[in-house]
């Protein structure tokens, strides 16, 4: 996959990925994941971190549908941070939602900063998740949850030939991990509490549909915006995914866990 100005979600990316996932997402479930995800937990009033906060739309729904305080949407690329920007402007939700081009690296924020460190399907490109989750208890105020999604690996070691075939087609830094790493990122980093929960039976069938769709009207017009080769790229990424889908190699998750007060 082609970047551009050396950023992977370049314009192009950003608008065919919202082209198949909706308006200010860069990844599957749209809303309604996101309320999959905060569907335990009360988010009135909080101050929540979102670690990866792409094209806006994740922000947008925690502060609309779920009445959040106040998010800080963090990302290390300009063009996503400026797409979800002027969707954050557009509909008038400055003054809740606060962004933040940030450096890979430690969390730029004092200690017990947030009551919920939130993540959509972006851990996958930091790879020392030890790292992370030592970080996200650190910002983590006493009690405070860490709830998030990523794509996952379903076992440690070297991918099979037909996962690495899919990773090398997204042309994106993933750094996948297994869901027993992830768990002892978070019991070593502090957390309890800690829930991992597959999403793989889900999103086997979204992503057919999404095939079917990219195959139909919504292809047809991403080509008229990003190019009939760039979709037909996309087209074949979905094709490499799905089989490692079916195999439970590649295995969408539901993290959750807490700092103890």
């Amino acid at each position: 996959m082609e970047t551009q100005g050396g950023e992977l979600y370049h314009g192009r990316m950003i608008e065919m990925l919202q082209a198949v996932w909706g308006e200010g997402f860069l990844s599957p479930g749209g809303t309604e994941e996101v309320a999959r995800l905060v569907a335990d937990t009360a988010l009135a009033g909080l101050v929540v971190l979102d670690i990866g906060c792409g094209a806006g739309g994740i922000d947008i729904a925690l502060v609309r549908n779920h009445a959040a305080g106040y998010v800080t949407g963090i990302d290390v690329e300009d063009t996503v941070i400026a797409c979800a920007r002027a969707l954050i402007v557009r509909e008038n939700l400055g003054a809740r939602i606060g962004l933040a081009k940030v450096a890979p690296g430690p969390l730029p924020f004092p200690p017990a900063s947030f009551d919920i460190v939130f993540s959509k399907d972006s851990i996958v490109h930091i790879a020392d998740k030890h790292a992370l989750m030592a970080e996200v208890f650190r910002v983590l105020k006493p009690g405070g949850w860490f709830i998030a999604s990523d794509w996952l690996i379903g076992h440690d070691g070297a991918p099979s030939a037909e996962m690495a075939a899919y990773i090398a087609s997204e042309g994106l830094d993933f750094g996948m991990a297994s869901p027993a790493r992830y768990r002892d990122a978070m019991r070593s980093a502090g957390l309890t509490d800690i829930s991992i929960t597959s999403r793989n039976a889900w999103y086997r069938e979204a992503a057919r549909q999404e095939l079917e769709r990219l195959r139909g009207v919504v292809g047809a017009a991403a080509a008229e915006r990003v190019g009939r080769e760039f979709v037909e790229q996309n087209i074949g990424i979905w094709l490499r995914m799905i089989p490692v889908l079916d195999s439970g190699e590649h295995c969408p998750t539901h993290l959750r866990a807490r700092k103890a007060r």
